[in-house]
């Protein structure tokens, strides 16, 4: 036995450092194909005017959750806008829900798809006016859309820019642009670097925000070159670490009025601590990883062209260099970016961060979840904050959630 226990725990130990060069490598590349990793058991048309389309899918902690949702099929060449849970069937583990629209693809042929927070694949199909213009980074040209404001307010000079989450693209922010349309805001929804549409970064590798936000800024140029005189910026997931590194190091950020925060990576060592956990990684392969991504000994594996400073994306440990006003909005129920750092940064820093708690919603689907709730608090602390009261009265009260 205790042969056996030896053998075991020297294998273990050899794997170590290959779990650690995975789990570092996976963080910092870019899926280009995400997985579509959601049975589809079979689409229903309607037979008549008065029933719905129905799909019928496998039971996840994702599917069964209230809300609508975009179901992408067919190696993301399928599109259908998914509605509200009709029935479950926790024998056969099937939920059946409704089929909105079908934007693109044949979803009587999908056996397989990849469940989604963005709602609409494209700003014709939220039904909004909008342009295709190109924001000059570092190698290129990154597409971008513009929606103009529909109504003119005293707003209309102040455009909103949404910067999308890892492995997402710019129809993220679509969900935002209802709160744009309704303060006379125009919208700009950005693409940056490894995202698919942009170019790429030289080596092709997420900075998690450290190097990303240059591509930003080149958004905010645009939009000053372009009619705005301050912008807001909306940063979903990794989107939000990009929004608060470019709030912290660039020389626009003083035409930043205030940040909007879905889901946001406030600590990146706890969202990578909480997804090796997730994952049963060794805590020593957790900790290498971790490790390899931050040290110039580990770029040979992760493919970096320079190591990552975590302590610069800790936000809870740099509350203090916060000086824009925040409004996060967070669920307790995210499985991917766990809550605990946002609450923990609107703690420590109360005059300027203000925290919305949601509950059900999975990672960034807030809005699916409770559209209301969450365009009342948006547009509340855009009132506030774009009317020019002070920032130590800019809160909502504090942590409690709105109602």
């Amino acid at each position: 036995m205790g042969a056996i226990t030896g053998a075991l725990a020297g294998t273990v130990l050899a794997a170590i450092p290959t779990l650690a060069s995975i789990f570092a490598r996976t963080v910092v590349t870019p899926e280009p194909h995400p997985a579509e990793d959601v049975r589809i058991y079979r689409y229903r048309p309607s037979t008549d005017d008065r029933t719905p389309d129905l799909v019928d899918l496998a039971i996840t902690n994702q599917t069964t959750v209230r809300g609508q949702y975009a179901l992408v099929f067919h190696e993301s060449q399928g599109v259908a806008r998914i509605g509200e849970v009709v029935s479950i069937d926790r024998k056969q583990q099937i939920v059946t829900r409704q089929v909105e629209e079908i934007y693109s693809g044949d979803l009587s042929q999908a056996v397989r798809g990849r469940w989604a927070g963005f709602v609409w694949p494209t700003p014709r199909a939220a039904g909004y006016t909008s342009q295709d213009v190109w924001i000059p980074v570092d190698n290129g040209l990154a597409p971008a859309w513009f929606i103009p404001s529909s109504r003119q307010t005293q707003f209309h000079d102040t455009w909103m820019i949404t910067v999308h989450g890892r492995g997402s693209k710019r129809n993220e922010g679509l969900r935002m642009m209802g709160i744009a349309q309704r303060m006379g805001m125009p919208g700009l929804l950005v693409s940056y670097r490894n995202d698919g549409e942009a170019p790429d970064a030289r080596d092709k590798r997420y900075g998690l925000g450290a190097t990303e936000w240059p591509d930003i800024e080149a958004a905010i140029l645009y939009a000053l070159n372009n009619g705005a005189t301050s912008v807001v910026l909306a940063g979903y997931s990794m989107g939000a670490a990009v929004s608060l590194q470019l709030a912290q190091r660039s020389s626009l950020a003083r035409y930043v009025q205030g940040l909007v925060l879905i889901g946001p990576v406030i600590d990146w060592l706890d969202v990578l601590r909480h997804q090796a956990r997730v994952n049963r990684l060794p805590h020593p392969a957790g900790k290498l990883g971790r490790w390899l991504i931050e040290s110039p000994w580990g770029r040979t594996i992760t493919g970096l062209a320079a190591p990552l400073d975590f302590r610069q994306l800790d936000w809870v440990s740099r509350s203090g260099d916060i000086t824009h006003p925040i409004l996060i909005l967070h669920s307790q129920d995210d499985d991917f970016v766990p809550i605990g750092p946002s609450e923990k940064l609107a703690h420590k820093n109360r005059r300027l961060v203000s925290l919305i708690r949601f509950q059900q919603a999975r990672h960034t689907r807030e809005w699916n979840v409770d559209p209301v709730r969450f365009e009342s608090a948006v547009l509340t602390w855009l009132h506030v904050l774009l009317n020019g009261i002070s920032p130590s009265r800019l809160s909502l009260a504090g942590t409690t959630p709105a109602e």
